[in-house]
């Protein structure tokens, strides 16, 4: 799990933003279909666009509890007779010349009605209503249409479905979908130091904490995960896996292994089987990615260091498959701004994504604090922290001064 957190031959280190762009124009998106019911697509992304089967609402309806009416009754009389009780789920008859309708929220309006008036300014005294404001046609009455109008598109291809898709589909009579197929990722960790939870721990021996972190990363996208499992350092064991990846999976993602040590086969191993196409970015943590293909199959490796592993998986390696599974928009995590509540000096010549906590403080000012530790191996970090703070290179920091800060809510989902 070696991560050299040395900063030599830094002009030789890819910007980030060349580096994002170069890796997301590779992403080819993935054309495999299936069409699923409603219950089973969410968090699918779209492959085909959702029209509408009818209007919505499907006809003129009362926007609350109340009395249809025709206003030009309230010209020429005090009070109106109730001739009629709508209830949401039935139908009324045509309004009759100085009537009214006892009418509730959603109802269809009745013909010749062409105003609703909230009960709140209505008084009733037997079957006779009066209205004591004045009202005006087409007040509280939701038009047929005015959301949605039949055969309009509703849902563009590209959109991965949360719940209020599924509850607009489910709106407009639609009861598929049809999504592309789950993205299968082949996940291995490098590193002859790990042992699984549970073992006994040899001298110089570690957890492989990665194994579960990437794994759930990648889970909770949405995606299958075929479990490579742990591979020994060497440059044979590394070569075997990548190559039961590009067989198995439509991405392969690997932890650790990926800098320049002795120890450290993942790039020779990429580059003898097929192209390493990216490697070392001006960030922090996480220097030494590596991007590339396996066969045809696209690689992406990640630091050993498990907050290296976290921060370059969602700054990175998520767009990156979100574009995968077939997203066209709306993949890059939403930044917000804050104030930042810590000192930095400007020497970095990195950019750094900082295990952060934003807090409300007593003024109600969105405020962050970094976690004390910058240290790319303590991923208790990452469970303190509820987001990450993005620092840029060269550029110093004052307490007060107004930061970026990327919620774990955009990043992990």
């Amino acid at each position: 799990m070696a991560d050299c957190g040395c900063d030599s031959h830094q002009q030789s280190l890819k910007p980030f933003d060349e580096a994002l762009s170069f890796l997301l124009a590779q992403a080819k998106p993935i054309t495999d279909t299936e069409t699923l019911p409603l219950e089973k697509a969410l968090g699918r992304v779209l492959a085909v666009p959702v029209h509408s089967q009818v209007d919505v609402p499907p006809w003129d309806n009362s926007a609350m509890d109340g009395y249809a009416i025709n206003t030009r009754d309230l010209v020429k009389l005090e009070s109106l007779r109730v001739a009629q009780r709508i209830p949401a789920g039935a139908a009324g008859s045509e309004l009759q010349s100085g009537t009214a309708a006892r009418i509730f929220t959603g109802a269809p309006v009745p013909p010749g009605a062409d105003a609703v008036v909230m009960q709140e300014v209505c008084t009733v005294e037997g079957d006779q209503v009066s209205v004591t404001q004045p009202s005006v046609p087409g007040a509280n009455i939701r038009r047929a249409g005015e959301d949605i109008l039949q055969g309009e598109e509703i849902l563009k291809a590209g959109t991965r479905l949360s719940p209020h898709h599924l509850g607009l589909a489910a709106s407009v009579g639609v009861p598929t979908l049809t999504v592309y197929r789950p993205l299968r990722v082949a996940v291995f960790s490098s590193g002859d130091e790990l042992v699984m939870p549970g073992g006994e721990l040899g001298p110089g021996q570690i957890y492989n904490s990665n194994q579960f972190t990437l794994g759930g990363l990648v889970k909770r996208m949405g995606c299958e995960v075929i479990q490579l499992g742990m591979v020994e350092d060497t440059l044979e064991a590394t070569c075997e896996a990548l190559k039961r990846g590009a067989k198995s999976a439509d991405l392969i993602l690997a932890s650790g292994g990926v800098s320049v040590g002795e120890e450290d086969h993942v790039k020779p191993a990429v580059e003898q089987l097929g192209s390493l196409d990216l490697w070392k970015v001006a960030i922090r943590p996480g220097k030494p990615i590596a991007f590339g293909q396996v066969d045809g199959t696209p690689f992406f490796g990640a630091p050993g260091n498990p907050v290296s592993l976290f921060t370059t998986f969602t700054i990175f390696a998520r767009p990156f498959i979100l574009r995968l599974q077939g997203m066209e928009e709306g993949y890059m995590p939403m930044a917000f701004k804050a104030i930042a509540a810590f000192e930095k000096a400007g020497t970095d010549k990195r950019r750094e994504y900082a295990r952060a906590k934003m807090e409300m403080d007593e003024q109600g000012r969105a405020v962050v604090k970094l976690y004390a530790n910058r240290s790319s191996g303590v991923l208790s970090s990452v469970a303190w922290a509820n987001g990450l703070a993005v620092l840029p290179a060269m550029t110093a920091i004052s307490q007060g001064d107004t930061i970026e800060f990327i919620p774990f809510s955009e990043l992990m989902t």
